[in-house]
């Protein structure tokens, strides 16, 4: 099956730290590249964390919460982070002057070959706007940012609807008598046509609705035999 990989639209120059490095620095760093967030590397160049922006920010929330007066973080901060596991340490956290006490650990990654539409998904399971993209040793690869995802879907109609054909079995797909036409506008796939068995009329559905960059999937097929309802005769053996 064709689809779009992480690899195809994530972004390999990326900047990282150590877990040394002092809250100052990541600060700079992440104003002068102008992104949200870094990768947290071993010496050997394991990913074994991320830094944000968002944890720099914390820092300075609980600074206020420890040192100011009557502070408290707003209730919705207070369940997401318990929801998500994170029993922090304020006190540390307002403390806190490098990486290794600021960053989250360990990193959400995924693999280069990971279709787009998978990695979407575990940016949603995990709460996440990026993914740190490893090797099979755990080395970084890229990062993919939800932004990053989005370029799936500038591709034009001409190269879907060459995927989609593609990704369809090949006894599907149209001919001269039957089978399976396939239009796309706007990123839109309209499945027309008709099969054998309504397995397969599914199962084109379902294939087409698997790669990346389809807006919508429509369909209008007919087939020949609805094989659900055939069910497997039972002999009567006593």
């Amino acid at each position: 099956m064709v689809w779009i990989s992480v690899r195809d639209v994530m972004t390999t120059h990326v900047a990282s730290v150590k877990a040394d490095t002092p809250f100052k620095d990541v600060a700079e760093l992440l104003v002068r590249r102008g992104v949200s967030a870094v990768p947290v590397l071993e010496e050997d160049g394991r990913v074994v964390g991320v830094v944000s922006e968002g944890d720099l920010l914390r820092k300075e929330e609980f600074r206020e919460e420890y040192y100011g007066e009557g502070y408290r973080p707003r209730l919705r901060a207070r369940l997401r982070r318990r929801l998500a596991g994170r029993a922090e340490d304020g006190q540390e956290k307002a403390d806190a002057a490098t990486v290794a006490e600021l960053m989250s650990a360990p990193a959400v990654t995924v693999a280069p070959d990971v279709s787009t539409v998978t990695a979407a998904q575990l940016m949603d399971i995990h709460g996440v706007k990026r993914l740190v993209v490893v090797d099979d040793d755990g080395h970084l690869i890229g990062i993919v940012s939800r932004r990053d995802l989005l370029k799936a879907y500038v591709r034009d109609d001409a190269e879907l609807k060459s995927w989609v054909e593609e990704a369809i079995p090949e006894q599907a797909r149209w001919n001269d008598r039957t089978g399976i036409v396939v239009q796309v506008q706007n990123g839109i796939v309209t499945l027309s046509g008709f099969t054998s068995t309504r397995t397969e009329a599914e199962a084109a559905v379902h294939m087409t609705k698997g790669l990346g960059g389809i807006v919508d999937v429509r369909e209008n097929l007919v087939w020949e035999r609805d094989d659900r309802l055939e069910l497997p005769l039972i002999w009567d053996r006593s």
